[in-house]
């Protein structure tokens, strides 16, 4: 199993704690460009308007959480970047 792969099965995997780092460095391998705005915020561009992930940078602990999480799944299903 690839590194890809692991880091999926831990963001499709509930019971499992994923972080910022874990995300960002998944997000860059699917092919996303990390782009900061004020604050918190942060915008994952892969060159698709309707792709863009939006999303504020976990604080004070870098965990995601649930509804984050199944967010970012979901629209990775849009965009057919996973199954």
């Amino acid at each position: 199993m690839s590194k890809n792969e692991k880091l999926l099965a831990k963001l499709l995997n509930e019971h499992m704690t994923f972080t910022w780092p874990e995300l960002v460095t998944l997000l860059r391998r699917l092919g996303y460009t990390q782009i900061e705005g004020a604050g918190s915020r942060v915008k994952f561009d892969i060159g698709d308007p309707t792709a863009m992930i939006t999303l504020h940078k976990p604080h004070p602990g870098n965990e995601l959480k649930h509804y984050i999480r199944r967010q970012v799944i979901e629209q990775l299903r849009s965009g057919d970047l996973i199954q």
